[in-house]
C-alpha cells in the first residue's frame, strides 16, 4: 500500500488516497450514488483516480478495466481493489483516454469523472492538475473523449461522464447527439461559485 495522504470513505468501504492522487469530492461521491451496474456488464473507468468507481462497478460488474494517464492513480486504485476484496475482477492500465486500447474493445458501460473545469495553461502540469484542469474553455478532455467513445460503446451500452455546467453541457449532449447518441442530465449537484456538476447518461 503507498504511503497514503488521506483516507476516504463510502459506505462500507475505504479508499486510501495517495498525496498524487485526486481525492474523491462531491462529483465522485454524485456519480457513486448514481453508479448501477448489472452482473455480466463489462465496464470501463476512465481517469480512474483512487479507483472508487471502478472498485464499486466491480461489485456487480463481470470485469472492470480501471485506467488512469496518472502512475500514481494505477497504484493506488490495484492497492484500493485489493483492500476492498475485487481485485480479482479488475485490470489496471496507465494511460490517456482510449490510447491504450485495442479498436475493436467494446463496453457495456463507459465511466469518465472528466477534467472539466477551466483552466489556464500550466495547471494541467501536476498529477493533481491534470485530474481536473479541461484547457481554456474546460473541454479539451471533454471533446476528445466524445470523438472517441463511441466506437469503444457496445450498441446496448451507455456512457456515464461527469462535467460542470462551466463547461457548457448542452454542447455536450449536442456532440452526444451527432455521433447517433441520446444523452441527458441524469444526477447534478450545486456546488458554491455559481458551479453545478451533472452526470450525463448517453445511449445509442
Amino acid at each position: 500500500m503507498p504511503s497514503p495522504a488521506k483516507h476516504v470513505y463510502f459506505g462500507d468501504y475505504v479508499f486510501f488516497v495517495d498525496e498524487n492522487v485526486y481525492a474523491p469530492a462531491e462529483d465522485s461521491f454524485l456519480f457513486a450514488d448514481n453508479l448501477q451496474v448489472e452482473a455480466g456488464d463489462d465496464v470501463l473507468d476512465l481517469g480512474t483516480g483512487c479507483g472508487i468507481l471502478g472498485i464499486l462497478a466491480a461489485e456487480q460488474a463481470r470485469f472492470v478495466v480501471a485506467a488512469d494517464v496518472n502512475p500514481y492513480a494505477v497504484r493506488c486504485a490495484k492497492a484500493n481493489a485489493e483492500f476492498n476484496n475485487v481485485r480479482g475482477n479488475m485490470a489496471f492500465v496507465q494511460g490517456g483516454l482510449f490510447t491504450w486500447l485495442s479498436g475493436k474493445a467494446k463496453f457495456d458501460i463507459i465511466l469518465f469523472n472528466a477534467p472539466y473545469l477551466p483552466a489556464d495553461k500550466g495547471e494541467a502540469d501536476s498529477w493533481i492538475g491534470r485530474a481536473w484542469a479541461g484547457g481554456v474553455s474546460g473541454r479539451q478532455i471533454i471533446d476528445r473523449f466524445l470523438f472517441e467513445v463511441p466506437r469503444h460503446l457496445k450498441r446496448t451500452g451507455r456512457v456515464l461522464l461527469m462535467q460542470s455546467t462551466l463547461a457548457n453541457v448542452d454542447e455536450t449532449v449536442q456532440r452526444f447527439a451527432d455521433c447517433r447518441l441520446t444523452a441527458g442530465v441524469v444526477a447534478e449537484c450545486a456546488l458554491p461559485f455559481f458551479e453545478t456538476v451533472v452526470l450525463i447518461e448517453a445511449r445509442f
